[in-house]
């Protein structure tokens, strides 16, 4: 007989079996998490079912109720797209015509879609992936919408219309001090964009204009589209160049002598140093730095004018760039403007982060189609770059800037009109208060105010002439002085034997 082997398992060895488990949850939480999302994607068009349902209760009553007069009938259900999941859609009749549901206009009209499709793009989601980056509604659901082609069409369509939007918008109400303008090359194409700073220190993105090149038809369009708009150019404005030649040219051509123009020092060191060879950059790299950091205009200047005698026999080429447009380097040091502000307006580096971020969002786009397609995606990269704009640097002393440039309106002889239009206003408020409700007898006859309103022209037609007469005596004694806030020689009256008739 065989004997039964008998085992003991010592006590230290005895496993003990836990009384809680731990299971991994990380796989359910991510199904659940899926689910939750069908679930809510299915919950809410379950709720747009039964609001749609209650408009044609609402229209044409309880189903299978005999009511005497009814205004519109059932007439089944068909398919319809809303954002991207079908839905059925309760038909209703009336007159032989089809009845629009209250509630499905509304969520057609606010479709999500197309305000969905240009933030995937601009974020770097191509067409071919969009599908990838929805949530998942089930395979109970039927998703529409979402193939490449129906994306790109809505892409288009949608950046079309805020392009042609923000090409038509106003600028009247934009009190602007200073203009930057620049350009962007883009394959074969050259973009200009103006940039507007008001007197709060707000930037505005006017305009975008496209050409081959950087000619001065180019921005004498932009500059003209500007002016329809509502852009003033008969008061004084700080307009900040890179040094182009043709944007220089029409500035002159649609501001003249109201023009403050400021070229970019950032730029013009740059001009300089490439003339240069590399033993020579860094002493003239100082010298640069510490006359365009400089609060004197003269002593700024003076370093200015001891460079170029230096350079001229070592680097003609490089004296030559720095003679150039010199005095137009240092306008902002003759408005007496804060140390940050003055950085913020001697460079165009306010417009220089735009372009930046507009080529950061269309670096995506490995094949442009047209020019049409380019300005699109420009414009839809600089409204992109609207989003993250802040005021400028130094703005709590843009009243000086502002103080300053009326004050050169004064000495151009450009507040003249602006007093006209201030005048004229008022005589119009004034006669506006003496109008009374029909019925009533007028406070004032009409024939005093027409009376009076005659007068008036009369009397801004007389303060133009004076003006004129009195700018065109006295310009011999300002016109050759610099364009900054020159003040005109006052004459002795004690000392002067002329008559002054």
């Amino acid at each position: 007989m065989k004997r039964k082997s008998c085992t003991v398992i010592p006590a230290r060895q005895v496993a003990i079996v836990p009384t809680t488990r731990h299971l991994p949850l990380v796989d359910l939480l991510v199904d659940t998490r899926t689910e939750l999302l069908e679930l809510a994607v299915r919950s809410g068009l379950k709720l747009l079912e039964a609001m749609m349902e209650e408009d044609r209760v609402a229209l044409c009553g309880v189903s299978y109720a005999h009511e005497s007069q009814q205004p519109a009938s059932r007439a089944g259900a068909v398919a319809s797209a809303v954002r991207k999941v079908a839905v059925r859609r309760p038909r209703v009749r009336a007159d032989g015509h089809e009845v629009a549901l209250p509630t499905f206009q509304a969520m057609a009209h606010t479709d999500p879609l197309n305000r969905r499709v240009v933030e995937q793009m601009l974020v770097g989601v191509s067409t071919r992936q969009y599908a990838r980056s929805l949530e998942p509604i089930g395979d109970a659901l039927t998703s529409r919408g979402t193939s490449k082609s129906a994306v790109s069409r809505r892409f288009v369509v949608q950046t079309a219309a805020q392009l042609e939007k923000w090409r038509v918008r106003s600028l009247a109400d934009l009190e602007l001090v200073a203009l930057l303008i620049d350009g962007l090359h883009v394959r074969d194409h050259c973009l200009v964009v103006a940039r507007g700073i008001d007197a709060t220190g707000q930037k505005h993105v006017l305009g975008v204009w496209d050409g081959a090149t950087e000619n001065a038809t180019l921005c004498q369009s932009l500059l003209g589209n500007l002016q329809s708009r509502g852009l003033r150019t008969d008061r004084s404005l700080l307009v900040v160049l890179d040094g182009s030649t043709a944007l220089h040219k029409a500035v002159r051509q649609m501001w003249g002598e109201a023009a403050l123009l400021q070229r970019c020092q950032v730029h013009k060191m740059r001009n300089v140093l490439d003339h240069l060879p590399e033993d020579q950059r860094t002493a003239a790299q100082a010298i640069l730095t510490r006359a365009y950091g400089s609060a004197d205009v003269a002593k700024a200047h003076r370093l200015l004018h001891d460079l170029e005698r230096r350079l001229e026999d070592e680097s003609p080429s490089a004296a030559a760039s720095v003679r150039e447009g010199l005095d137009e380097t240092l306008t902002v040091l003759g408005l007496r403007l804060s140390d940050r502000l003055q950085r913020s307006l001697a460079t165009t580096n306010a417009i220089e982060s735009l372009m930046s971020r507009t080529r950061h969002i269309k670096h995506n786009v490995k094949r442009w189609r047209n020019g049409k397609m380019i300005v699109r995606w420009v414009a839809v990269g600089v409204l992109e770059a609207v989003k993250g704009f802040r005021r400028l640097k130094g703005c709590a002393d843009m009243p000086t800037l502002v103080a300053a440039l009326r004050a050169r309106d004064r000495q151009l002889g450009l507040v003249s009109a602006e007093k006209n239009v201030a005048i004229v206003a008022t005589v119009n408020r004034a006669a506006a208060e003496f109008q009374q409700p029909t019925g009533h007898p007028p406070l004032v006859p009409a024939r005093w105010l027409w009376s009076a309103r005659r007068c008036v022209s009369a009397f801004c037609m007389s303060f133009m002439l004076n003006e004129a007469t009195a700018t065109a005596l006295s310009a011999r004694d300002w016109r050759h002085q610099p364009s900054g806030l020159s003040t005109r020689p006052e004459v002795n009256d004690e000392s002067s034997d002329k008559d002054p008739s």
